[in-house]
């Protein structure tokens, strides 16, 4: 049956507002510029016919119900700080945003865990944990981003060379599916091996399976002591090895990050930086590694320290900075807003590309040479104790930086790496993945796509072509 054939004698909008009640649907006018993007780059807004602002799973799971028996396009939205388009809307369909549902249901310090709805953003949750002296250590670097938009992309973050990403982090989802039923998955546990474990399926699938309505998510308790050191290197390569030495040292670094020459450069103009480096060590160095290191223990923390210092002077760093709590902030902070940055000084586009660790400088060193090769250029950082290289892309024309795109991410793949590291695909790397994926892979995630969603409303465009952005 198709949307026309379905929607006729009907009133979606009367049936919708029956749901949410009329105050929380919009339609026309009501439907403001912020419901009509993410921070994407790529591709224009796109204006959906509906806006539902539901504020239990019952009013999800009903509106996503009356949208399969409709065939309307559903859309999820969280606080819209994607990168990728997966919240863009389409342009006949439902927007479902989780903005009234932001409860922290529960901290439970006993089993280390809160229970959230998807709304809440992770500056709400930092809060409620902090005051029991606990942490929620997924922080992909806004604070205004939403718990469900994080379960949608397995957002990561600087942290996740310690803590994990998004899937690692997160025990129980309860669930919407299209056929309008509620399902619970994981919970206050640690094990499962009993059945498919369909929480670590929903997380990542960018709100194409089901929609988040709750999520258990793990907490750790709160360190109180950390350092930050800026090590400066003469070239890349020296950053690499001495990102595989950190790994090996047993410190375990919360953060491991390294910031290219012009990336640093541009961080340090546009977020007032002044980390106390000379200028002569400034312009001798090509690249910088950034390493966070915690304990409970002061004493334990300083020994830490000083280890690592003598490391990496031996792996001829140009000096070692332990910056201070004002700089280290000031820096991590900067970091965090890299992608404002890129956005501010003219980037096309930025990707977060993830390579196996140790092809890291192979993989950056091809991405230059193709960007050179495109009349473009990439510049970056990334978190170097994963492999996730975030490249900020210059090259205006749009078919010339599709195919060097197209290039970059075959590199990767080629180098046993992936597409995205924690943006997701959305609608903007939707083609590259079609082109470049495994079709037995492909044709098998269709079909698991089929199954939870057979009539297809769940975010058409986004992890399948059809609707794909260029």
């Amino acid at each position: 049956m198709d949307a026309d054939a379905a929607q006729a004698g009907a009133d979606p909008a009367r049936e919708f507002a029956g749901i949410v009640g009329e105050p929380q649907l919009l339609t026309g006018d009501r439907i403001g510029p912020d419901y009509q993007h993410d921070e994407a780059l790529v591709g224009e807004p796109v204006a959906p016919r509906f806006v539902a602002c539901p504020q239990t799973a019952e009013q999800v799971a009903a509106l996503l119900a009356a949208a399969t028996r409709l065939q309307i396009p559903v859309t999820a939205r969280g606080s819209g700080t994607g990168l990728s388009a997966a919240a863009r809307p389409c342009p006949d369909g439902l927007l479902i945003s989780f903005e009234k549902m932001t409860q922290i249901l529960e901290v439970d310090t006993d089993n280390l865990v809160a229970v959230v709805q998807p709304g809440v953003t992770l500056a709400d949750l930092e809060a409620a944990v902090t005051a029991e002296g606990l942490m929620y250590t997924v922080f992909p670097g806004e604070l205004s981003a939403s718990i469900g938009g994080n379960v949608a992309t397995n957002a990561g973050g600087m942290r996740a060379v310690k803590y994990g990403v998004t899937r690692h982090n997160v025990l129980g989802l309860q669930a919407a599916l299209p056929t309008g039923e509620l399902i619970h998955s994981g919970g206050k546990i640690t094990k499962l091996s009993t059945g498919y474990d369909l929480t670590q399926l929903i997380i990542g699938s960018e709100g194409t399976l089901a929609l988040a309505t709750e999520i258990t998510v793990r907490l750790y308790p709160k360190l109180s002591h950390s350092a930050t050191l800026l090590v400066p290197f003469a070239d890349l390569p020296a950053v690499m090895r001495a990102v595989t030495a950190v790994v090996h040292s047993g410190v375990d670094p919360n953060i491991l990050e390294y910031i290219d020459k012009l990336t640093l450069a541009a961080l340090s103009y546009s977020q007032n930086l002044n980390l106390g480096i000379p200028d002569s060590i400034r312009d001798a160095a090509e690249a910088h590694l950034v390493i966070g290191v915690e304990d409970r223990d002061h004493d334990r923390l300083d020994d830490d320290v000083a280890m690592l210092g003598e490391l990496l002077e031996s792996l001829g760093a140009i000096d070692v900075y332990v910056l201070d709590g004002n700089s280290a902030h000031a820096l991590i902070e900067a970091r965090e807003k890299s992608f404002w940055t890129a956005k501010a000084t003219g980037a096309d586009d930025v990707i977060d590309t993830v390579v196996p660790r140790a092809q890291m400088h192979e993989f950056i060193t091809r991405a230059q040479e193709l960007a050179q090769a495109a009349n473009g250029g990439v510049v970056g950082c990334g978190h170097a104790g994963d492999g996730n290289v975030h490249l900020a892309v210059f090259c205006t024309d749009d078919d010339a930086r599709h195919r060097l795109l197209h290039d970059i991410f075959a590199a990767a793949m080629e180098l046993g790496g992936a597409i995205s590291g924690e943006h997701g695909l959305g609608r903007i790397k939707v083609r590259h993945f079609m082109d470049l994926e495994d079709t037995v892979k492909i044709a098998l995630m269709r079909q698991i796509k089929n199954v939870f969603d057979p009539a297809g409303i769940l975010n058409p465009g986004v992890m399948f072509d059809g609707g794909a952005t260029k």
